[in-house]
């Protein structure tokens, strides 16, 4: 289930699913510790009224519409109920300055008489992402709030209506020991009002409103999230002293002031793209913590279907999401991802295939020894484009403590690896994984990265008064690109091979059309944009690809079986792959190829423009996590590329 919206301070993320309910809650980082991950703990909202119940995740009584209406990660949900005569406007919001989930109710009464309706709030953690039921729930009589906290995990749940606390509340288990949850206790419109359990708890609140006809009310409510029950209070008590409307107040000038750079970009824009292109930037920066590092996905949602999910940071993932950003003048944000990527960068000078938040490891299914190979189970690319992106962080910012605080912990590092790891027999990077995370082998991708990281890290050495590095390093990009133009163009094909591999002293080629290895080629210049053989690959790219209902996209690779819909296709659309032809495109002069590309991907986005992995090629559903924060950094590429080509 999509997320259409996410709403984030760098330290809590919230992210609410298609009825309007918390459906992930992340703290104290983005991306680590999910403590509302699954089906189980859902937070759900029920409304009671004339003597019948109905929650909001009931598809048969309730309809939704989700957006951003505000230049703000600041969500607006519509919810209706044309049995129950009843109508929820919803205003949500992660605090700007203290890690608060608030939620401003607006309760209408759609009917003409007076009724009395009552709201119910219910809330289920599984705290620390932990499966062990040693979680508690208290209710605190001298603060009108519930408290659930395991160890260092704290987190004050209350509200208020006209100033007044709720009016009830029960506390109790769910998921062990044939309970459900408490929320079942609101099956007749009251609550027990049990006011302490442990063990896998949930607690629900209630509060009672009286609205005139065609009249309506507001609930106030919120989660305050603290390392321990004294900050969680004072984030509590901080909320009630100003109020709820002035903490939206001042969320949403942070952000405005925060956009302010996105927005000079925005308005160079066709206005068309300008709200969906400022969205883009907005999730971005809720998918990246404070600390550093830039979340593929917090839709935990394929934990349902497979083993992990996406709330990793890939150091590739992370570099191509922060180029937008850099574009556009940003740097807090670079940054504190290059320190976080120094952290985790190991001895031997390159980045491992992810990381958590916390800068720790994340899950692998890459091994060390790949049949007769013993390689570290990376993918160099990753390396190659954090240095790649950091010389673009430092030509864009100009300043000269980047050089000082990097140069020689990380870039240097980096580079001498890179240089070094060399097959003999090609003259290529050694083999790794393929940037899909799928084939051991040297591909035409990697290459490219490669090949322009090391130009890029000789420029940075030349600043950093390296002369010896920069010569080693222009050497050894000048001899890949000398192996490249050997061995990466399949001339039967006309385009590249997806890679190579030596085995036995053999060079065994894999001539899969792959979409990395034209925009690898084309964008980090292994092959000149104009060459017979980019050209040529790209024509070929399309004859593969393309078809004639004026559809645009673009799968990974010939026969991609990823979460594939329809066997007889060659592999579900990517928003990314297909915004990598319309950049191609621009870079061609094609503008109205370019604007085909990215029309059709706007139209695809949801009404609040979160854009997912993946596209069903039949009906243009979304596949796989959404929002996936690489899918906006592309989107928003490609539109600042518009703006250049226009200069």
């Amino acid at each position: 289930m999509a997320r259409p919206i996410t709403l984030s301070n760098g330290e809590l993320h919230v992210g609410l699913n298609n009825f309007g309910l918390v459906h992930d809650f992340y703290y104290p980082y983005v991306g680590l510790e999910n403590h509302a991950a699954g089906q189980s703990t859902r937070h759900r909202v029920g409304v009671w009224v004339d003597g019948r119940l109905s929650w909001l995740d009931n598809p048969d009584e309730w309809t939704f519409q989700f957006r951003y209406p505000q230049r703000a990660l600041i969500g607006h949900t519509v919810a209706k109920n044309e049995s129950l005569g009843i109508l929820l406007e919803i205003d949500d919001l992660v605090d700007a300055h203290v890690s608060a989930f608030i939620r401003n109710i607006h309760v209408v009464n759609l009917h003409e008489n007076k009724r009395e309706i009552r709201l119910f709030m219910h809330q289920a953690f599984v705290i620390g992402d932990s499966r062990s039921n040693t979680d508690t729930a208290q209710y605190l009589p001298d603060s009108d709030a519930i408290l659930h906290y395991r160890g260092r995990r704290a987190f004050i749940v209350s509200g208020m209506h006209n100033d007044k606390p709720f009016d009830q509340h029960s506390i109790g288990m769910f998921g062990i020991e044939g309970h459900e949850g408490t929320y079942r206790d609101a099956d007749d419109g009251e609550l027990s009002g049990s006011n302490v359990e442990h063990g896998r708890v949930d607690s629900t609140l209630r509060f009672k409103l009286d609205i005139e006809g065609h009249s309506s009310e507001r609930v106030h409510y919120w989660i305050a999230a603290g390392t321990s029950t004294r900050e969680a209070l004072y984030v509590d008590k901080h909320i009630r002293s100003k109020g709820v409307s002035k903490h939206i107040h001042d969320t949403a000038s942070w952000w405005h002031t925060w956009l302010e750079p996105a927005v000079k970009a925005a308005d160079k824009l066709p206005d068309m793209y300008r709200e969906s292109f400022l969205r883009s930037i907005m999730l971005i920066k809720g998918q990246t913590d404070n600390r550093g590092a830039v979340i593929a996905s917090t839709d935990s949602s394929m934990l349902n279907y497979s083993r992990d999910a996406y709330a990793y940071c890939w150091p590739r993932d992370g570099a191509y999401v922060l180029w937008p950003l850099i574009r556009m003048g940003y740097t807090e944000e670079p940054r504190r991802f290059f320190e976080f990527c120094r952290r985790g960068l190991h001895p031997s000078g390159y980045l491992m295939q992810k990381y958590r938040a916390d800068g720790g490891l994340g899950a692998s299914w890459h091994p060390y020894v790949h049949g007769n190979t013993v390689a570290p189970p990376i993918q160099e690319d990753e390396t190659a484009l954090v240095v790649f992106v950091f010389a673009q962080f430092f030509e864009t910012s100009k300043d000269k403590h980047l050089i000082t605080d990097f140069y020689e912990s990380m870039i240097k590092p980096m580079a001498n690896w890179m240089a070094e790891y060399i097959d003999e027999t090609t003259g290529l990077p050694k083999p790794t994984y393929d940037l899909w995370e799928e084939v051991f082998l040297t591909t035409t991708y990697t290459t490219a990265t490669t090949y322009a990281a090391l130009l890029s890290a000789a420029d940075l050495a030349s600043e950093a008064n390296d002369p010896d590095s920069a010569v080693k390093w222009r050497a050894a990009a000048d001899d890949i690109l000398d192996a490249a133009h050997k061995h990466l163009f399949n001339e039967e094909r006309q385009s590249f091979y997806k890679g190579l591999i030596v085995e036995d002293g053999e060079i065994k080629k894999n001539d899969t059309i792959d979409s990395s290895s034209v925009f690898g080629s084309f964008m980090f210049g292994l092959f000149p944009v104009g060459s017979k053989e980019l050209t040529a690959a790209f024509k070929t790219l399309q004859e593969t690809f393309t078809d004639d209902q004026n559809r645009y996209g673009y799968p990974r690779y010939e026969w991609d079986t990823y979460h594939r819909i329809d066997e007889r296709s060659k592999g579900n659309w990517w928003f990314i792959t297909s915004l990598w032809v319309a950049q191609y495109q621009l870079e061609n002069d094609n503008h109205k190829e370019a604007d085909d590309i990215l029309k059709w991907i706007t139209s695809l986005q949801a009404k609040t423009g979160v854009m997912s992995e993946q596209i069903n090629p039949i009906d243009s559903a979304h596949v796989s996590p959404s929002p996936l924060t690489w899918s906006h950094a592309e989107y928003a590429a490609t539109l600042l590329d518009t703006i250049t080509e226009k200069k």
